[in-house]
C-alpha cells in the first residue's frame, strides 16, 4: 500500500537540512531503485522553485510500504529525523487515484 510521509521542519532548518541531506538522497534513492517511490520533495518557504536562504518548511514523500508500521519505521530512521530538521512527521495511508 502507498503511505505520504509528510515532515515539518523546525525553524531555521536550512543548515540541518544540507548536513543530512546526502544521507536522506541516499534512501530515497533505494526507494527509486526498488520501484516504491512515487514522489518526494520539499517544501520551499518561499513562492519559489529555488529559496535559497529561506529554505524550506517540510518535506513530503509518497512511497509504497507493507504496512503503515513499516512506513513509520522507514520515516524514524530518516537522516533528517535523527538531525533535528523536522518538528514533527505525519505518516498515513494514502490511495493514489490520479494519474493512473
Amino acid at each position: 500500500m502507498l503511505y505520504c510521509i509528510v515532515g515539518t521542519d523546525v525553524g531555521n532548518s536550512l543548515p540541518l537540512r544540507k548536513g543530512a541531506r546526502p544521507a536522506h538522497l541516499e534512501r530515497l534513492q533505494l526507494l527509486q531503485s526498488q520501484g516504491r517511490l512515487v514522489l518526494a520533495g520539499p517544501n520551499p518557504a518561499i513562492d519559489s522553485n529555488d529559496p535559497g536562504e529561506a529554505g524550506f518548511t517540510g518535506s513530503l514523500i509518497v512511497a509504497e510500504f507493507p504496512s503503515l508500521e513499516e512506513a513509520r519505521a522507514w520515516a524514524d530512521a530518516d537522516p533528517y529525523a535523527a538531525a533535528g530538521v523536522y518538528a514533527s512527521v505525519i505518516v498515513k495511508p494514502f490511495k493514489q487515484v490520479f494519474p493512473q
